[in-house]
């Protein structure tokens, strides 16, 4: 928790949760819900560059409170990117239009990471503008609801690194990791280390609950997982807890969405790590019935499928209705599986913040619960 003043905040459902306290209605807030789907960043998008809003502070601080103006939503995320963590290291990140983020000079070979990997860089001097823009929106947010930060885990952002753009099948960065496992394992520790300070000097700028985004598992096997995602995921939530320590700082919950890894969600919340694991919307009903059984303390996050927003307002309360009934209104956050899409409708993202505020608060009333 930052030492900064901050206005006092008058929605706390989202912390009360991750405490695991009863309330009186799910939270909710959704991947993605600052940017390219609301005709007002469209605005901004059509004057300013991708990166020349996320580097600066006053302009991603309005587009992160643009979704909490027009919406009920129980947390703001700050408007950034993953992939601002490469470009602080040193490497060259273009967001290009209709193909998203590249890399001009992708690695190729071990050796690019002494040619284009500066060891020295820090997060708080590289990244200064991502605690800039925290702080000021934490203060323009007004207590209206907590502020989230984030940051990719270290295989999410290694792949981006080495395939240049999105891949539907990794292979460049896989084969790294059968053939340069030495040097996979230096390039994820050099990246976790840094992820630590980032998210540190997130929370000291404001950042009230952090998420970490491991968003390629699915490239992964089992076996690949254990060995190049899970210990650095690990290293990094204990990492921040212990860094923290050190500078006085209380810590926040954490938040771990390790996307498409059904077949290590048991692993990771025994770690006991983790305040809170996301869920895509590929997990069972019965995945999550036992997440609740092993670990009654867990709070879980998800999972609607994001192309469920397309359908009627009708199907989609049902939707809704049944996700809450499977998760429960306790130690429970709303959310997509995965982020909110570009040509989505304002109209029916407030369907979804309604269904799940109305019906939650509806299955406790009928349980006598507040």
């Amino acid at each position: 928790m930052s030492s900064i003043e901050f206005p006092p905040l008058k929605n706390d459902l989202i912390l009360r949760v991750c405490r695991g306290e009863s309330v009186e209605r799910v939270p909710i807030w959704i991947m993605r819900q600052a940017g390219r789907y609301l005709p007002e960043y469209k605005t901004i998008s059509a004057q300013h560059s991708f990166f020349e809003v996320c580097r600066t502070p006053t302009l991603a601080c309005e587009v992160t409170l643009q979704p909490v103006r027009r919406f009920n939503l129980d947390a703001a995320i700050i408007f950034s990117d993953i992939l601002v963590v490469p470009q602080a290291l040193g490497m060259q990140v273009e967001m290009l239009a209709g193909e998203g983020p590249t890399f001009p000079q992708p690695l190729k070979t071990p050796e690019d990471i002494q040619k284009q990997i500066d060891r020295t860089r820090q997060a708080s001097v590289e990244l200064k503008y991502v605690y800039e823009a925290i702080t000021l929106t934490r203060q323009k947010l007004d207590g209206q609801c907590p502020l989230i930060g984030f940051c990719g885990a270290p295989w999410t952002l290694m792949s981006y690194m080495i395939e240049g753009k999105a891949s539907s099948t990794m292979s460049k960065a896989k084969r790294w990791l059968y053939t340069y496992e030495k040097d996979s394992l230096d390039l994820l520790n050099l990246l976790a280390n840094f992820i630590v300070d980032h998210f540190v000097e997130q929370i000291a700028a404001g950042a009230q609950l952090v998420q970490l985004f491991e968003s390629h598992c699915a490239n992964l096997t089992p076996d690949l997982f254990q060995r190049f995602s899970y210990p650095f995921l690990c290293q990094i939530a204990q990492g921040v807890r212990t860094e923290l320590a050190k500078r006085n700082l209380s810590p926040v919950p954490f938040i771990l969405f390790a996307k498409d890894a059904h077949y290590a969600i048991q692993d990771l919340a025994a770690t006991g790590l983790f305040d809170v694991i996301g869920l895509d919307w590929t997990i069972a009903p019965t995945s999550i019935r036992s997440l609740r059984e092993n670990y009654p303390k867990l709070v879980l996050q998800g999972n609607l499928d994001p192309c469920a927003l397309y359908a009627s307002k009708e199907n989609l309360e049902s939707f809704v209705r049944n996700m809450v009934e499977i998760f429960g209104t306790k130690q429970y956050i709303a959310n997509l599986g995965h982020g909110i899409y570009p040509d989505m409708s304002v109209d029916h993202v407030q369907w979804f913040i309604d269904a799940v505020h109305q019906i939650s608060e509806q299955i406790n009333s009928n349980r006598g619960e507040k």
